[in-house]
């Protein structure tokens, strides 16, 4: 083989890796656009406008979500990944996933039925095992966006209602107001009066997240458009029964 046949050849492999390296970054690019796809069709088809979750007919048909999941578990957020990317990436993954819990155990009245809902490892992502508790408080708490809690749904009534859309980089500010407006002003879950207000026990457990009382009440004020600074505040009971 002489020195130009070599030279061809040299090249010819350049040629391809540089190919195969494109198409390769190429696809995870577009899978990572397009991952919620799927979860974004069965949200359409199985929950309705308020959140309510026809999970006997889903039962039928597990086999998008099954896709689904398996596919988060191939593509997580890098550590480069923007902020929306990684709060929308684990709202959509939580919920699935408690979705998927459901319907795994379904019938039932309520997830409280099930053994250890939130700290069964239930996800498996580069080799590290999550459970719902491990999203929730490991990852999506310590990314100092409290709205997370208007939109992470724990398959229960007094939850805030499930989106029927994925949660996606591009909407998720809009996405995470919308949420947070619409289960303020909800009154089976919040009571709320310039004199007295009954709110969600979230706030009870998830204070901190909110900074002081007073940056509370203000959050809450300023997303229901009721002014409750000089509110006397009570905790509603909160119904575990299930969200369909």
């Amino acid at each position: 083989m002489n020195i130009l046949t070599k030279h061809y050849n040299l090249n010819y492999f350049a040629r391809n890796f540089l190919h195969f390296i494109f198409l390769l970054t190429f696809f995870m690019s577009f899978s990572q656009k397009n991952i919620h796809h799927r979860w974004n069709n069965d949200l359409k088809k199985y929950v309705s406008n308020n959140g309510n979750v026809n999970y006997k007919l889903w039962n039928k048909n597990k086999s998008n979500l099954d896709a689904y999941i398996n596919l988060l578990s191939k593509f997580p957020p890098e550590d480069k990944s923007s902020k929306s990317h990684k709060i929308s990436f684990w709202i959509n993954a939580y919920n699935a996933l408690t979705v998927k819990l459901i319907l795994a155990n379904y019938p039932l009245n309520s997830i409280k039925e099930i053994n250890s809902p939130w700290k069964t490892k239930c996800f498996k992502s580069r080799g590290v095992n999550y459970s719902l508790d491990d999203i929730e408080h490991k990852i999506l708490r310590k990314l100092n966006e409290p709205r997370i809690h208007f939109a992470i749904n724990c398959a229960s009534k007094s939850c805030p209602k499930l989106l029927n859309e994925a949660y996606t980089e591009k909407k998720l500010n809009n996405q995470l107001n919308e949420v947070t407006i619409s289960f303020l002003n909800d009154n089976s879950k919040n009571e709320l009066d310039e004199n007295k207000s009954a709110i969600s026990k979230i706030f009870l457990w998830y204070g901190s997240d909110f900074g002081s009382k007073k940056m509370m009440l203000d959050f809450i004020s300023r997303y229901s458009k009721i002014n409750i600074q000089r509110s006397k505040l009570n905790y509603l009971p909160y119904n575990w029964e299930l969200n369909e």
